[in-house]
């Protein structure tokens, strides 16, 4: 299965955010008879925006329902690119993934914490992510850096039991040579650090990197990002197969004629890339 795509995490951040039904300006209030006095009525009533617009104008008047739509244009083109960057990141992360540690006995391999490894997702978002503008910069690094932090605790505490073929407990020789696992998918892997990649941490971790309370929209921004993440993220781990990994090892107790077969005891995977499809 291919990493989150671009467009499923991207309409998913659009609606979470659009749920917000934010209306600009915001905290509109009718100044007074000489507001509605100062427009011709070509401009008193504009035509409303789609619904799929990401924000509502707080009035029919033709500037605010031009500036809710031109600021939602924005908006959606900076979620479009930090989605973006973020699928295109895990999409690197799975070529180069490696399960380095994990301990055969018979057809069970265990992985123990931190046997699992992976580049950081942080210069991988960053390389394309949205930074045209010193604000989208500031966004984008927040997103970044807590995608990266807490998807590296993810991955450092995922552990579990690889299957190896039924010849792994009977093998007739001294050394079980490299053979392929038995596919599974990525999410029978467990990890503690995978609660930090819920919605409510991801926001959280976003706010707290950004430290700008006056930012405008971060919160509605951060919040959508973050669910449409948790739920591609679920996706993911479900549909990514674990395979392709070679494991091998001794077999002390092989000792023809006496015993002309036994179990791999002791050993250990050989580390390479590409295992996840």
């Amino acid at each position: 299965m291919p990493a989150p795509q671009k467009s499923v995490m991207s309409n998913l951040a659009k609606n979470n955010f659009r749920s917000n039904s934010i209306k600009l300006p915001k905290d509109w209030s009718e100044p007074g008879d000489q507001f509605s006095d100062a427009f011709k009525e070509s401009e008193k009533s504009a035509p409303p925006n789609s619904p799929t617009t990401l924000f509502k104008e707080a009035t029919q008047n033709k500037y605010h329902v031009d500036t809710a739509r031109e600021i939602g244009k924005k908006f959606g083109k900076y979620i479009d690119g930090i989605c973006g960057a973020i699928c295109g990141a895990i999409d690197k992360w799975m070529k180069m993934m490696t399960i380095t540690t994990c301990v055969i006995n018979a057809t069970a391999g265990i992985i123990p914490p931190s046997g699992v490894m992976g580049p950081p997702l942080m210069p991988l978002i960053m390389s394309s992510a949205p930074k045209a503008t010193a604000q989208e910069a500031k966004y984008s690094n927040a997103i970044a850096n807590a995608l990266s932090t807490l998807w590296q605790a993810w991955q450092s505490g995922l552990t579990g039991v690889l299957n190896f073929p039924p010849n792994f407990a009977s093998f007739p020789g001294p050394v079980c040579p490299p053979t392929p696992n038995i596919p599974m998918p990525l999410g029978a892997l467990s990890s503690p650090g995978e609660a930090g990649l819920s919605a409510a941490s991801l926001k959280g971790m976003m706010m707290t990197n950004l430290a700008d309370p006056a930012a405008l929209h971060a919160p509605e921004l951060f919040d959508a990002i973050s669910q449409a993440f948790n739920t591609v993220f679920q996706t993911f781990k479900s549909s990514t197969m674990i395979n392709n990994v070679l494991g091998t090892g001794p077999v002390p107790s092989f000792a023809p004629p006496a015993a002309p077969v036994g179990p791999v005891a002791g050993g250990a995977v050989i580390p390479k890339p590409g295992i996840l499809t």
